[in-house]
């Protein structure tokens, strides 16, 4: 087995594509069909089942991606301790949404850019179950996930915190001053919200819908949804963090209900995954940037 026909069998395994993996390999799709069939033909075994114009991995092929990539994460290992000196480099791929990027992350960014430039993370917006499919197909290296859950079946995930969500509108709305707003009263307003998936969106549609679908105001940004709750079109439910600017300026209030259940952001990875410096050293980075300050506990 050489290291290259590893290297590209890896990327085919976790795309299922050799089209795509040809494109991220900057290769020509023959020559990676080619890599995997000299794979193949020197394990004496098939690594992927063909059906039509898909492909899924064999029995072997799952077997041997286990080692694949324990491999080239000790070649890499290797390459680094051999090297020495340049410290942590590389790209990780990080699953992330608009919430956490925007009002969670910069500490943690910044720190990467001036103390390790060569660490690129690429962040891919994504939502919280793209972003577990994502890690257990190996494309994403790691993800920030907002979710009630705190357990993911073959994800490892430390909780950083647990994120307060508040109820918001303009401070001439109808809604806004009034004690004990009930469930029909929010039932009657119009209602703001980022696209369905997103994991506290999808609770409170289930808190209000009881047997009936409510149809909410679909914005493709927090930002949008805040200037559309300024402008008086409806209340959103968003995280605290993400309004706490607006709410100290007194561009929105705060509306008097209890939200009946809580989300934590979390950063996950799959299980069972050799992790690299350049990976442990972002955990341990957004643990100690990102961590509420209240002790909570990890899950796996």
């Amino acid at each position: 087995m050489e290291i290259r026909h590893l290297v590209t069998f890896q990327k085919v395994a976790t795309l299922l594509s050799f089209t795509r993996a040809a494109e991220e390999l900057s290769y020509a799709q023959s020559s990676v069909t080619t890599q995997i069939r000299a794979l193949e033909t020197s394990l004496g075994v098939e690594l992927f089942d063909r059906l039509g114009g898909r492909i899924r991995l064999t029995p072997a092929g799952e077997k041997l991606l286990e080692y694949a990539e324990q491999i080239l994460a000790l070649t890499e290992a290797a390459r680094a301790d051999v090297a020495g000196g340049d410290g942590p480099s590389g790209n990780l791929v990080v699953g992330t949404m608009e919430s956490i990027t925007s009002y969670r992350m910069p500490p943690l960014l910044e720190f990467f850019h001036h103390r390790f430039p060569k660490v690129q993370l690429s962040l891919r917006p994504s939502l919280c179950a793209e972003t577990c499919h994502a890690l257990r197909q190996g494309t994403f290296d790691i993800g920030f996930l907002m979710e009630q859950e705190t357990r993911h079946q073959g994800l490892e995930t430390v909780v950083l915190a647990e994120e307060p969500l508040v109820l918001v509108a303009a401070p001439g709305h109808a809604l806004a001053g009034r004690e004990d707003l009930s469930l029909d009263d929010l039932r009657a307003a119009s209602i703001l919200a980022t696209e369905a998936g997103c994991a506290y969106r999808d609770l409170f549609e289930v808190e209000l819908r009881g047997a009936e679908t409510m149809p909410f105001l679909e914005f493709g940004t927090i930002e949008a949804i805040k200037r559309g709750v300024m402008s008086g079109l409806g209340i959103s439910l968003l995280p605290e963090v993400t309004v706490a600017t607006e709410l100290e300026k007194g561009e929105l209030a705060t509306l008097s209900w209890d939200t009946p259940f809580s989300v934590h952001t979390q950063l996950a990875w799959r299980s069972g995954r050799r992790l690299s410096r350049e990976l442990k050293l972002f955990i341990d980075q957004a643990v100690r940037l990102m961590r509420d300050e209240t002790p909570l506990a990890e899950s796996c």
